[in-house]
């Protein structure tokens, strides 16, 4: 079912025009369930943050200006009024020549404009004695210094994590509006792949793709559904791909996007529904047979069998569709920037994605790029080892070695 290879950036371009994405609805929920969750509008402040003026400091609350010239050889003497307690307003207000013992977070009694540190001073009775001069608004934090009323805290798409949902708390959200989370259903196709957990028989290996691809969905704000190893059947296969595609809103497939006897997925996936398929091979590499098609409203991406293949194109093709899906922006991989170990060669015409280790030159202190095998032998050793990749463009041959080179992570750090 190959047409004519797209490239990269054709390919990029047709699925946001044709997938169009965008997020699937909100909902509202409590604000401790909300961990990793999307913000679906922006958070606005109804309060001052703190309400009130309050203390930074154990001490008194005092006039500032009582205080002026005070120091060691020259110390003022106060007249003690009352005491100030976290957590309820002040009943006292403070004259000239008074002052108010005061905790950390209590608020400024009316009339003080100034806190000084308990070490600043001497107490003997209801006399108070300060040996160090304040000056206006020390020691205070005055009334929505932190988050003003009115004010944007969080803006919608960001993702909730234990800041942010400190931050919803601190103005009284017990409940938040967020963007549902995108179900991606995730099937392997293949007669030699089997689930992990059951016996290795002969001929026979585990399945990697199912569980990198499920973790890379939640990566990117997704929820992942595993729908199991399908045989390359073609009635068989094309019930579990529509039983797949019924319970999610997206359908990632691995295996069978090939031009073998057994490689069915491109014919059976266009059977699934209208409009189908509308990419079928990428120049690329790795990645060429890549498939991509949208049933109904559903995007679907399949990928070859070879886990890095299948891990890569996820991340440069389904990745950003999935992060709309779930409201968030269509973020970049994290980069770094490093020199090549060695000369990399590209596949003529095709845009090439070298996976490599990452590892730092303890002489000139920059990150250097080391290309991993990635043939059939190293199918698994390259998930393990990479770090990230790098690309070279169809017009060039070759990354030189010294070169400096942009790495796109597979992991948000090192």
């Amino acid at each position: 079912m190959f047409r004519k290879l797209l490239t990269f950036d054709e390919a990029k371009a047709l699925i946001q025009q044709t997938l169009q994405p965008k997020p699937l609805g909100t909902q509202e929920i409590p604000l401790l369930d909300a961990y990793n969750r999307v913000l679906s509008q922006d958070a606005i402040s109804n309060l001052d943050i703190p309400p009130f003026n309050r203390s930074t400091v154990d001490g008194y609350a005092v006039k500032a200006e009582d205080t002026f010239g005070a120091d060691e050889n020259n110390p003022v003497k106060l007249k003690v009024c009352g005491f100030v307690a976290i957590g309820e307003l002040p009943k006292i207000t403070i004259q000239e020549g008074k002052a108010a013992e005061i905790v950390t977070g209590a608020p400024i009694p009316q009339g003080a404009n100034a806190v000084v540190m308990v070490e600043d001073t001497n107490r003997e009775g209801a006399t108070l004695t300060i040996y160090s001069s304040a000056t206006p608004n020390e020691n205070v934090q005055k009334k929505g210094s932190d988050i003003k009323n009115g004010e944007t805290i969080l803006k919608a798409g960001r993702a909730l994590g234990s800041r942010e949902i400190g931050v919803l708390a601190a103005f009284g959200k017990a409940k938040v509006t967020v963007f549902l989370v995108p179900t991606a259903a995730v099937v392997s196709t293949g007669g030699e792949i089997i689930e992990p957990g059951k016996k290795l028989l002969p001929g026979k290996i585990y399945d990697i793709n199912a569980y990198s691809l499920c973790t890379a969905v939640r990566e990117c704000g997704g929820k992942p559904i595993y729908a199991g190893v399908v045989p390359d059947e073609k009635k068989q296969l094309r019930k579990e791909l529509d039983k797949a595609l019924a319970s999610a809103d997206i359908l990632l497939t691995s295996g069978g996007v090939s031009v073998g006897p057994k490689d069915l997925i491109p014919q059976t996936v266009d059977s699934l529904g209208k409009p189908g398929v509308f990419i079928s091979g990428i120049a690329v590499k790795p990645g060429k047979p890549a498939t991509v098609a949208l049933i109904g409203k559903k995007p679907v991406f399949s990928f070859p069998g070879h886990p890095t293949s299948a891990l890569m194109i996820f991340h440069l093709l389904a990745r950003p569709v999935i992060q709309v899906m779930a409201g968030k922006p269509a973020k970049d991989m994290p980069s770094v920037k490093a020199y090549a170990a060695g000369r990399m060669f590209s596949a003529k015409g095709r845009r090439t994605f070298v996976t490599v280790t990452l590892s730092m030159n303890e002489k000139s202190k920059h990150l250097v790029a080391e290309a991993v095998e990635t043939g059939a032998s190293g199918a698994i050793t390259t998930l393990a080892k990479a770090d990230g990749f790098l690309e070279i463009p169809e017009n060039e041959q070759f990354v030189d070695a010294g070169e400096e080179v942009t790495v796109w992570l597979l992991k948000e750090s090192l």
